[in-house]
C-alpha cells in the first residue's frame, strides 16, 4: 500500500464514523468531516498533510503523486 492510498483510506474512514456519529449522537460530529474535507483540499493544493508524515514514518513508500514533488 502506498501512502497516498492510506491517506484517502484514513479520511473515508474517518468521514465514514463522524457521519456515523452525527447520525446516533450530536450533529455537531459533522465538524470532522468538514474538517478531513479542508485538509484533503489544502492537500490538492500543497502535496502534504500530516497524515503523510505519519504513514511515511510507519514504513509506506510513496507512490507516483509522490515523485511528481
Amino acid at each position: 500500500m502506498t501512502v497516498e492510498r492510506a491517506v484517502r483510506m484514513l479520511a473515508g474512514v474517518i468521514v465514514l464514523l463522524s457521519l456515523g456519529l452525527s447520525y446516533y449522537f450530536s450533529h455537531y460530529w459533522l465538524w470532522l468531516t468538514a474538517f478531513v474535507g479542508l485538509n484533503l483540499l489544502q492537500s490538492a493544493f500543497t502535496n502534504w498533510c500530516p497524515a503523510m508524515a505519519i504513514f511515511r514514518g510507519m514504513g509506506l513508500k510513496g507512490g507516483c503523486a509522490a515523485k511528481e514533488s
